[in-house]
C-alpha cells in the first residue's frame, strides 16, 4: 500500500486534513471560514499547512497520517482539492501518509467512476464524507450508487459526526446544517452495505449514545476520536473505548486543527487503560486498513 515501517511509527493518525499549495481562496470565502475556524480551535497558525508540511511534520512525529480534502463545492461554492492532486502530492510522501478521497454523493455515476479509478490507479486507500458541510443525510438513496462503488473497492468510508466547528459563530454557522451529522443515520449505510467498513468521525456531541450504539451493534462501524482533547471526552466515550469497544476506537487528530502530539500527550493523562492504548494508537487502524488480521 505504502512504504511506511508500520513497525516503527509510534501511531496511525486516521483524520488529517489537505489543503493546498496555493492555500486558501479569499474570493469564496474559504480564507474566512479556515481563520475563523483556527481561531475556534486555538490553533497556532492564520493559514492552513500544505501537504508538504503536513508530512514534514508528521515525519518528525514519528506517526503515520491518513490524510484528505473534502468535497463541499456544490453545497459552499468552496472548489474542491482535487483528489488526483492530492493523490499525486501524497505519493512523494508515501513513508509517512495514507491518501483518502472526498467525493460529493450528488456528483452520482460520475462520482462513483472516480472513486472506483482512484482506488485501483492512484493509491487511494478510503474516503471522507461531510454531512454537514455536503449538504445531505448519509442515508439518502440518492448517495448509494458512490457507496456501492466505495463498497467495491473494499475501503473504509469515514463521515463526519456530531456537531462542528466549521463555521462555528459565524452568522447562521456559515450555513451548515448539524442535522445532517447525527450518527444514527449511519446505522442505515451499516446495514446496508455490511462488508464496507464505516468510521464514524469525532466524539458524536449532542449524539455519542447514538454513536456508541451503532459502532457496538454493527460489526463494520468505528469511531474516530479526532476533533477533541481527550481531556475532553465524555464519561460514557471513555468507559466504551476501555471495554466492549476496544477494537474499535481509532486515534485521529484533526490536524492542522489540533496537533497529533497535542492529543497524544493528553490521551497519556487520560482514563485509559494500558492494554487498551496501542489497540487505539495503531492497532485497530491497521486492522481497518487491511494492513494486519
Amino acid at each position: 500500500m505504502t512504504k511506511i515501517d508500520f513497525d516503527k511509527i509510534r501511531a496511525i493518525d486516521i483524520h488529517t486534513h489537505a489543503e493546498e499549495p496555493c492555500g486558501c481562496h479569499a474570493d469564496d470565502g474559504y480564507d474566512e471560514l479556515q481563520t475563523t475556524m483556527a481561531k475556534y480551535f486555538g490553533a497556532p497558525w492564520s493559514h492552513p499547512p500544505t501537504i508538504d508540511e503536513t508530512a514534514a511534520h508528521y515525519r518528525e512525529m514519528n506517526i503515520a497520517a491518513v490524510i484528505f480534502p473534502v468535497d463541499a463545492e456544490r453545497e459552499t461554492g468552496y472548489r474542491r482539492y482535487n483528489n488526483y492532486e492530492v493523490a499525486d502530492a501524497c505519493a512523494k510522501h508515501d513513508d509517512i501518509l495514507i491518501p483518502f478521497a472526498s467525493i460529493d454523493p450528488a456528483k452520482g455515476r460520475l462520482g462513483a467512476r472516480e472513486a472506483r479509478d482512484l482506488v485501483e490507479n492512484h493509491g487511494v486507500q478510503g474516503f471522507k464524507f461531510h454531512p454537514t458541510m455536503q449538504g445531505f443525510y448519509p442515508n439518502d438513496r440518492s448517495a448509494y450508487v458512490l457507496y456501492e462503488a466505495i463498497a467495491e473497492t473494499g475501503k473504509p468510508a469515514l463521515f463526519h459526526t456530531g456537531q462542528t466547528g466549521v463555521g462555528s459563530g459565524m452568522p447562521g454557522g456559515n450555513g451548515m446544517r448539524l442535522k445532517y451529522s447525527n450518527p444514527i443515520y449511519m446505522d442505515d449505510l451499516a446495514v446496508d452495505f455490511p462488508d464496507m467498513p464505516i468510521i464514524l468521525a469525532h466524539p458524536s456531541f449532542p449524539w455519542q449514545e447514538e454513536a456508541l450504539a451503532v459502532a457496538q451493534h454493527k460489526p463494520n462501524v468505528y469511531i474516530d476520536l479526532s476533533g477533541w482533547s481527550p481531556k475532553y471526552f465524555p464519561k460514557i466515550l471513555v468507559q466504551y473505548a476501555n471495554t466492549i469497544l476496544k477494537k474499535k476506537m481509532l486515534f485521529g487528530s484533526d490536524w492542522p486543527m489540533i496537533a497529533p502530539e497535542k492529543w497524544l500527550d493528553a490521551f497519556d493523562k487520560a482514563e485509559f487503560r494500558d492494554e487498551v492504548r496501542p489497540l487505539i494508537l495503531k492497532q485497530n487502524a491497521m486492522r481497518l486498513l487491511g494492513i494486519a488480521n
